[in-house]
């Protein structure tokens, strides 16, 4: 083969799609480049056994299927075999039957190979392209030695590179999709980085460690991380675990997997919180960018009767999140399987956007969750990311490490690290994809190692000089906090009710709007009779209550009352005098009607003397967990209110991480001058803009 390197090889094999230009759109691609070149691969792989396979196969007919299937494994070499007469090269002898040919080449692979092109749905391609006329060229040019995919020509490892690269390819010509099922591969590398950097034991002759993605897309996290291990320590023994429920990322992902020679049946299928792959498996590292914003509502049965019939047994003790969001759901899930710290414990790496750092308030689920994480210790650090990193999104991003074996230093700490303005543009953007964190390849800056090192640091308020738009900054970029830093208890302040009364035509009237009142003329009776005499009863007695209150008011001489305590009193001796005799919700319908807010009235109480609270004035205010409560009450809430009070029963912890606050840049704003400048300039703009449409500039100055 005349191509070198893997991207070469990569590159040559997606020029193939020439020959797909019409019926294939760029985004579907690689629905027949990866299909194929697994299949080219594994057919390389099988070529030098093919003929004792066959032969032996033909001795064990009549044995069961575990018991070929472990031979027939045995001879190849591979965790696959093929049992057709047919090779790639072989599907070419006969052009017309070329499409029947290919399936049953397929379907003649061991069982989980044949599941992965079920799961790619290759077959619908294979109709599609033979519909075309396509589909003999597109074998031709895979089967042809220009496209050697030999384990002699191209090892494991180089073939995974090529795998990925195709993925890479792929995934940027379907923009709309591919922030689904592709990380952007800085991005991975960072959270590698931060995840495995720490570690002092990768180095050890011939270490085992697993590695586990609950949302593994095309594999490319357990890819990257096998490669970092691979490539500190070769005898290091790196296993890799991962499910995702989208079926051609599962599939290729699986493929992946047995192109590098790993154990594809460790890759699942499924939803993740419906059907756990792994529901009695830890694992030494975890990496996952779950979807952003993605509701949870098909599964929200399961979940939340897991939450309640396991509590902290299962994976949502601590709670679940709103529905329309789902990634700490991910996060709970991965701490689940984290080893205990005496088996050596686990780290985690996570992607998420912003809500999860601040959505909801105390007592909600979000907020339950991160206090769970905080008050574990769990949490070591977060870093906030350039945006426009992604392809289907521009939105701001975070990496989350959590674990449980922090070092010594980072016992009770968090740190929170500011990568934001850590990215180099990129010469042509791909989809929302604008920015890229540098790697250090093609002179572009390592800003990989440089986050890495601050993280390695652990310092408080360490800065950087950092260019932003094209002026050097001195800027913070790594700060380090307590736990219960990010704590606060939520405090209910009550302000007293105050009210004034008055028998008025114009309040007495306000009773008609009340549901209260109006229910006592309503019946729910079926009887009609029966109905209609309480009906007539209810208007009666609204009547008597309204004709109460008119003398009310000629008794008062229409006095606005600023007492509560006392205008009861002149309404029951009212209310006594008529004979009416209201009911509890009926004075208390009286009440409403005649009353208004007035802050110069008396405080109303209840019957134990306590004032009542005034919703409408009602307050929280959010006191950080270090305060003493009472003392920032006396500080902060009664010099501005004097009769407010703290309603304890109320009191709630909340957790949020405000990493953005904490580094805030304050902006001075422009001049005055240079924005009057620039409106002045935009009508000038407008004003020509309007005389090349009408033709004429007049009458527009």
């Amino acid at each position: 083969m005349s191509v070198q390197t893997h991207q070469q090889t990569a590159n040559f094999i997606w020029s193939i799609c020439n020959l797909l230009r019409g019926p294939y759109k760029r985004n579907e691609y690689r629905k027949v480049i990866l299909p194929l070149t697994i299949l080219r691969r594994f057919d390389c792989i099988l070529e030098p056994s093919k003929a004792k396979v066959l032969a032996e196969f033909d001795k064990f007919k009549g044995k069961s299927e575990n018991i070929i299937s472990a031979k027939l494994r045995t001879i190849t070499g591979v965790p696959f075999y093929n049992l057709s007469k047919l090779t790639f090269k072989k599907l070419l002898d006969d052009p017309n039957q070329i499409a029947p040919n290919l399936n049953s080449y397929i379907n003649s692979f061991s069982p989980n190979v044949r599941q992965i092109f079920e799961k790619l749905e290759f077959g619908l391609q294979v109709t599609k392209m033979n519909e075309k006329n396509l589909l003999f060229n597109v074998v031709k040019k895979f089967a042809s030695d220009e496209v050697d995919l030999s384990p002699a020509n191209i090892d494991n490892l180089q073939m995974g590179y090529v795998f990925e690269e195709l993925i890479r390819i792929g995934a940027e010509q379907s923009n709309e999709e591919a922030g689904e099922h592709f990380t952007p591969r800085e991005v991975i590398k960072l959270m590698v980085n931060l995840l495995l950097s720490p570690e002092t034991d990768l180095r050890k002759s011939h270490v085992v460690k697993t590695i586990y993605d609950p949302a593994c897309g095309t594999g490319g996290m357990l890819s990257v991380a096998e490669d970092y291990i691979r490539k500190l320590n070769s005898q290091a023994q790196p296993h890799l675990f991962g499910q995702d429920w989208n079926d051609e990322a599962y599939g290729i992902c699986r493929a992946d997997m047995l192109i590098k020679g790993e154990d594809s049946d460790n890759i699942k299928p499924d939803c993740t919180f419906e059907k756990d792959g792994f529901p009695k498996d830890k694992f030494d590292y975890m990496l996952a960018n779950p979807p952003f914003g993605v509701e949870w509502k098909q599964q929200q049965k399961s979940i939340e009767n897991e939450a309640a019939t396991l509590g902290y047994d299962g994976r949502f003790g601590a709670g679940t999140p709103r529905i329309n969001d789902g990634s700490l759901l991910f996060l709970q899930h991965m701490i689940s399987k984290m080893r205990s710290p005496d088996e050596g414990g686990s780290r985690i790496g996570i992607v998420f956007n912003g809500s999860p750092l601040f959505t909801g308030d105390a007592g909600s689920g979000e907020s339950n969750i991160r206090q769970w994480i905080i008050e574990n210790d769990w949490l070591e650090a977060i870093v906030a990311l350039p945006d426009q990193l992604f392809y289907n999104t521009g939105i701001s991003t975070y990496i989350w490490i959590v674990t449980n074996r922090k070092e010594k230093r980072r016992t009770g700490k968090i740190q929170l690290i500011d990568g934001r303005e850590f990215f180099v543009k990129m010469r042509k953007s791909l989809g929302n994809k604008r920015n890229q964190i540098g790697d250090g390849e093609e002179n572009r800056p390592d800003q990989i190692a440089e986050l890495s090192k601050i993280y390695g640091k652990f310092k408080h308020n360490e800065a950087r000089t950092i260019i932003v738009d094209g002026v050097k900054k001195q800027l913070i970029v790594s700060k380090i906090f307590d736990n219960n830093d990010f704590g606060y208890n939520k405090i209910t302040v009550e302000r007293p009710l105050r009210l004034n009364f008055q028998a008025n035509a114009a309040r007495i009237a306000l009773l008609d709007d009340l549901r209260a009142f109006q229910k006592i003329a309503e019946s729910d009776k079926k009887n009609m009779a029966v109905k209609l005499q309480e009906e007539a009863a209810g208007k009666k007695r609204q009547t008597a209550l309204k004709t109460m209150l008119v003398d009310l008011q000629k008794a008062t001489a229409g006095k606005l009352f600023k007492d509560r305590i006392v205008f009861l009193k002149e309404l029951k001796a009212i209310d006594q005098k008529s004979g009416v005799r209201l009911s509890a919700p009926e004075l208390k319908a009286v009440l409403e009607a005649l009353s208004e807010k007035d802050e110069t009235a008396e405080i109303c109480r209840d019957a134990k003397g306590n004032p009542e609270a005034d919703a409408d004035l009602r307050d929280t205010e959010n006191v950080p967990l270090k305060e003493n409560i009472e003392e920032y009450f006396k500080r902060e809430v009664l010099p501005h209110v004097p009769d407010a009070w703290i309603d304890h029963s109320k009191t709630k912890v909340g957790y949020e991480i405000p990493l953005n606050r904490h580094f805030y840049r304050y902006e001075p704003p422009r001049a005055l001058e240079a924005i009057a400048a620039d409106v002045k300039a935009l009508e000038g703009e407008i004003v020509a803009m309007l005389a090349e449409l009408t033709g004429s500039s007049e009458g527009l100055q």
